[in-house]
């Protein structure tokens, strides 16, 4: 099973979801009764892999409690095909604390808004990706966007010494496939251990937008966060498919990440 949910792994930022035409209201989350205690910590759910025990469909979201052996966790994602039992991975998501789901009629201590969870026992046609999905209305968008992106000064990055931009990268992606490359940008989206490795975004301000030659997709070890100014090394590779949709025209794996 660990090699079937690995084969399935994806980055979250090239995906989405379609949801339904029904919306939640938006997330209401209760205020926390006064105590002289300190609030505990509430653990991120990244990288989750587990058996599903409990699931439920609402207002164009699946809700899934997974148990990784260890503990239980709520998660959300825009309607997806899952079963009690079937085994699958929650990316690290958006926690939404004394959530209380109207359409549901429940309360929940920690939701985790997500962009999807993987299910590799769903059949291809069910894991299929609409690229135009949006979040349903009112709810949490975990989506990496321009918007997002454009709230990140990308400016006065300095190319890599002996480096390329991202746009250069994207655009002589035929002749550096297989090669070392080298670039100097900012995390513009973080998952983190997600089947064991970190997925960074990075940006420049070099490229298109709109033709998708201003991001490069990057795995490490390191840890960062968005906003950090990284320097990436590392072998490029073309048309990587993960299976069930989830492919990228050129990405980074295994990097060296140094976070400046």
């Amino acid at each position: 099973m660990k090699k079937v949910l690995i084969f399935f792994v994806a980055s979250l930022a090239l995906i989405s979801f379609s949801a339904c035409s029904k919306k939640e209201e938006a997330p209401q989350a209760a205020a926390p009764a006064a105590t002289s205690q300190p609030a505990a910590e509430v653990p991120k759910a990244g990288g989750v892999t587990g058996k599903v025990v409990e699931t439920m469909n609402a207002a164009g979201y699946t809700y899934v409690q997974v148990d990784d052996g260890q503990k239980k966790i709520w998660a959300a994602a825009p309607e997806f095909s899952v079963a009690v039992g079937d085994d699958v991975i929650v990316p690290e998501g958006m926690p939404m604390n004394n959530y209380h789901s109207k359409s549901l009629d429940r309360d929940f201590e920690v939701v985790y808004f997500v962009d999807s969870v993987l299910n590799p026992n769903a059949t291809a046609a069910a894991a299929s990706v609409d690229p135009n999905a949006t979040m349903p209305e009112g709810h949490p968008d975990t989506k990496v966007s321009a918007t997002a992106a454009a709230d990140i000064d990308l400016q006065g990055i300095a190319k890599a010494e002996g480096g390329k931009t991202v746009a250069e990268i994207n655009n002589g992606k035929a002749e550096l496939a297989g090669k070392e490359v080298a670039l100097r940008g900012k995390v513009v989206k973080y998952n983190a251990q997600i089947m064991g490795k970190n997925w960074l975004h990075i940006q420049d301000g070099s490229g298109d937008a709109a033709a998708g030659t201003n991001d490069i997709t990057v795995t490490s070890a390191t840890e960062a966060k968005v906003g950090d100014t990284v320097l990436v090394s590392g072998t490029l590779s073309l048309d990587k498919d993960f299976g069930y949709g989830y492919k990228y025209a050129l990405i980074i794996e295994d990097a060296k990440v140094t976070v400046e």
